[in-house]
């Protein structure tokens, strides 16, 4: 259980690290979401652990792996744009 939790935050680490430099600009600053990612990643761990029981450590951290996705996912800001003007306005 303790290598599944440090593997799943490990995970969650790298997918936030991943994010950050896939969307520099969308995002909020580093530090919340490298901890955004290690919580989710846990989280997603427990999650699955607990729903499947010892001994699937491999789908314990996929589940792990798309809890902490989504939860960087919810972080994302939309992409900014300028509001235009009609003509007729």
């Amino acid at each position: 259980m303790y290598l599944e939790a440090l593997g799943s935050a490990l995970l969650g680490l790298v997918l936030a690290w991943a994010a950050l430099h896939r969307l520099p600009g969308r995002l909020p600053g580093r530090g919340p979401v490298l901890v955004t990612g290690g919580l989710g990643g846990v989280f997603g761990a427990f999650v699955t652990h607990g729903a499947l029981g010892p001994g699937h450590s491999l789908a314990t951290l996929v589940g792990a792996a798309a809890v902490a996705a989504v939860v960087l996912s919810l972080l994302i800001r939309p992409a900014s744009r300028r509001l235009r003007r009609s003509a007729a306005v």
